[in-house]
């Protein structure tokens, strides 16, 4: 079933004791505002943890299935797609030989793999890709999209030394004198509540074959995406809220921002002292905290629904 509603909605996620998303050019160290000190999460890393809930619930089955997944080789992929679409004979028959050129495909075939891509990818349909690499799948454009997570507070990268009471190789071994001790660096972050925002576009989804069961399966993944995503570099995550703007129409009956600016995320209690916990803060739509599963008219043609 098609979607005939535009959806907006604010995702707050929390850690205590670890590093939601660390940064590789920083020696993994939890990204960070440079001005202000917030917190950031990138909407890479939350896209990859719904990703990896949609392949686990699903276990990677089309129509259900996940483009972009660990030690994919994506051109493989698109070969797969021309091969269903019966266009394999539009591809060079070895296309790692020397001085042979790849072929793109013919305009209907780019269109037709792109449209079975859509098809049996949950990923490709719900977030975009780009697939013109190499053997080409087209380009599409997701109607699910989101921003970075940022700290509603200023947080504290703290840096940890840790130790392995083990080596790796025997000459490690030899250089310690059997002593056999690795010394590390664990980055965390002590405590902090992450807000991001989304937006589900109807039109897009009419383009991508995006419909009502997988608006379902997205509203679940955000909720319990961190619970079958934990390690020890991450500490404990959790969702803390899913509130969901859903739209009368397609088009939107009202700017997103503006529903956004009027649920508030504020501190409670001595603002002056470190926040520890989700208790620290008190989330409310008009100064109207809203109970789970709570649903309230948050503008004409607009319904506020709190998911989680």
């Amino acid at each position: 079933m098609s979607l005939t509603h535009r959806y907006d909605f604010v995702l707050l996620f929390d850690v205590k004791d670890g590093n939601p998303n660390g940064d590789p050019d920083a020696g993994n160290m939890p990204r960070l505002d440079a001005e202000t000190g917030h917190g950031l999460v990138t909407d890479v890393s939350i896209k990859r943890k719904l990703r990896n809930f949609v392949g686990m619930v699903k276990e990677c089955v089309p129509p259900f299935d996940i483009y972009i997944k660990e030690k994919a080789v994506l051109e493989r992929t698109h070969r797969i797609a021309y091969e269903a679409i019966g266009a394999a004979d539009e591809l060079a028959s070895d296309p790692d030989a020397k001085g042979k050129k790849k072929r793109k495909g013919s305009e209907d075939s780019v269109r037709a793999a792109r449209d079975w891509m859509c098809k049996n990818f949950f990923d490709v349909r719900t977030f975009g890709a780009v697939m013109a690499i190499g053997v080409n799948c087209g380009q599409v454009r997701g109607p699910v999209q989101l921003t970075f997570g940022r700290s509603v507070d200023p947080v504290v990268a703290s840096e940890h030394s840790i130790t392995r009471m083990a080596v790796a190789t025997e000459a490690e071994s030899e250089k310690q004198d059997g002593d056999n001790r690795t010394m590390g660096r664990k980055h965390t972050v002590p405590y902090g509540l992450y807000r991001a925002h989304g937006f589900v576009s109807a039109f897009l989804a009419k383009q991508t074959g995006f419909g009502a069961e997988d608006l379902e399966l997205l509203w679940q993944a955000l909720s319990d995406m961190f619970e079958h995503d934990r390690s020890a570099a991450r500490g404990q995550m959790a969702t803390r809220g899913l509130y969901v703007f859903e739209h009368a129409g397609e088009l939107g009956n009202a700017h997103s921002h503006v529903l956004f600016d009027r649920l508030a995320v504020s501190r409670q209690g001595d603002a002056s002292a470190p926040a520890r916990d989700f208790g620290a803060y008190s989330v409310s739509f008009d100064g109207k905290a809203l109970a789970v599963g709570e649903s309230i008219e948050a503008a004409p043609g607009v319904k506020l629904i709190r998911r989680c």
